[in-house]
């Protein structure tokens, strides 16, 4: 992506102004004022193409340079607009109010929010889709949450925590594919690597979730009756509700592409309604389909967590994806992202400077462009020869682009997988990102990895490069 196109020279110092910048205004409008996403992100690019003119590149090459951009996103677009049809026909075959059912269950256990932790842990390791997790059976949590006065902010980051464990442990991710290929690294050891950090991250959180989780409420247990009941009347809990995602698993599990694992859980879906709602119409179909599954059970809290999905409610996530990523293409064009990336590069004579360098760098791509991919590819390319000379294995770059790339990508407002989740949990990523307690402890983990050198090779410095 864009790294084709011809790239501005500036002076490091220019750009990193240029991103505090940016940084602090997209900051400020999204967290400060509080405005929706869309437009934070469009002062960004128009900062950025008030630059750009001010630089003298032409309003037809930044142009461009934001439609390459924004191209990259396209099959993420395409791949969100399955999802919500997902949801929506999930919704109409009980597939998640089958769920919910029995995830309200689990309220009378002690510990709630371990529990959503590691069942959302075990889906996503299964299915390698922190996305579809959290879509799909995270949806119910949060639901079960809302409509039990148990918080669904704290709810959401437990099923965030839980789906990007899994998302990032599986070998059905493309995550996880792609940052072993990037760093030339065996899958499987990549795999098994990972697990120095990712094991005493999960354990951490549960811990922590364990310990806030709420204690049994009389309250609770009686809405939690209610909920049940209600489910029952609408005929939406049946176990062979749960085929599509049965379905759904294996396909996963076969490597069948995304799109047509989706349409095959949204098809098998919309086939079991049509037998629980007496017949539907293929006009009542479509309308699912684009605006989203309605219930009108008459209790607002069943009412708020079941009407949802449909291609309409993923408008608002895509509008965000590309508008961030067209602002990437500025950032590329502009040379702002090469400039950063070529001074840190001179500073790095110390294996614990280069894993927080590549660390920090997979970060700031998550936050200045907010997608995920480049925040692997970008840091693995720059600081892969790097990696050589200090004598590590590429096992040990692409556990750090995880720890610091993947995991990360969700506490971003405005990132890809920031906006999904909020979308379809709805629940702000502001809100939920302090009790994502995994995605919080990845990061930390692998720099502190760095600094000690545990299981790293005994070497502190790096030989110089050769001129």
């Amino acid at each position: 992506m864009l790294q084709g196109q011809k790239e501005l020279a500036i002076k490091p110092i220019e750009a990193a102004i240029i991103t505090l910048l940016l940084m602090g205004l997209v900051g400020y409008l999204i967290i400060g004022l509080e405005v929706v996403p869309q437009i934070a992100i469009i002062s960004g690019i128009a900062l950025l193409l008030g630059y750009g003119a001010v630089k003298r590149v032409s309003f037809k090459e930044l142009d461009a340079a934001m439609a390459e951009g924004a191209k990259s996103g396209i099959a993420a677009a395409m791949i969100f607009f399955f999802i919500g049809m997902l949801i929506s026909s999930w919704m109409a075959s009980g597939t998640i109010p089958t769920f919910i059912y029995l995830a309200v269950d689990l309220v009378s256990g002690k510990f709630y929010y371990a529990i959503v932790f590691v069942v959302t842990s075990i889906i996503g390791l299964s299915i390698g889709s922190s996305l579809t997790t959290a879509a799909t059976l995270g949806v119910a949590f949060v639901g079960a949450s809302t409509a039990l006065g148990i918080s669904p902010v704290i709810t959401a980051g437990a099923v965030v925590s839980g789906a990007f464990f899994g998302d990032k442990m599986s070998p059905l991710s493309d995550t996880t594919n792609l940052a072993s290929s990037v760093a030339g690294a065996d899958l499987f050891e990549h795999i098994k690597n990972m697990a120095w950090t990712t094991i005493p991250a999960f354990i951490l959180s549960f811990i922590v979730y364990m310990m806030i989780s709420p204690a049994d409420s009389h309250q609770s247990i009686k809405q939690m009756g209610i909920i049940k009941a209600e489910l029952l009347d609408l005929n939406l809990v049946h176990w062979y509700s749960l085929v599509p995602c049965a379905i759904l698993a294996v396909l996963a599990l076969k490597k069948v592409p995304a799109i047509a694992t989706l349409s095959a859980g949204t098809i098998s879906a919309l086939l079991i309604s049509f037998f629980i709602n007496g017949g539907v119409d293929g006009k009542g179909f479509l309308a699912l389909l684009y605006s989203g599954y309605k219930s009108g059970s008459g209790i607002q809290e069943v009412d708020s967590m079941l009407s949802r999905g449909g291609i309409e409610s993923m408008m608002f996530s895509i509008s965000v994806i590309l508008l961030a990523l067209s602002m990437g293409g500025l950032l590329f064009r502009l040379g702002i992202l090469p400039s950063l990336l070529s001074v840190v590069q001179r500073f790095l004579n110390r294996v614990s400077m280069l894993i927080g360098a590549t660390a920090g760098m997979a970060i700031a791509v998550n936050f200045m462009i907010g997608e995920q991919y480049l925040s692997i590819l970008l840091p693995g390319n720059a600081f892969k020869e790097h990696f050589k000379r200090a004598g590590l294995q590429p096992k040990h770059l692409s556990r750090v682009l995880e720890d610091a790339g993947t995991v990360v990508n969700p506490l971003v407002p405005w990132s890809v997988c920031g906006v999904f989740i909020a979308s379809v949990l709805g629940v702000p990523v502001t809100d939920y990102a302090l009790f994502a307690f995994f995605c919080l402890f990845s990061p930390l983990l692998t720099i502190f990895y760095g600094i000690t050198g545990i299981t790293l090779p005994k070497r502190s410095k790096l030989p110089q490069l050769e001129k």
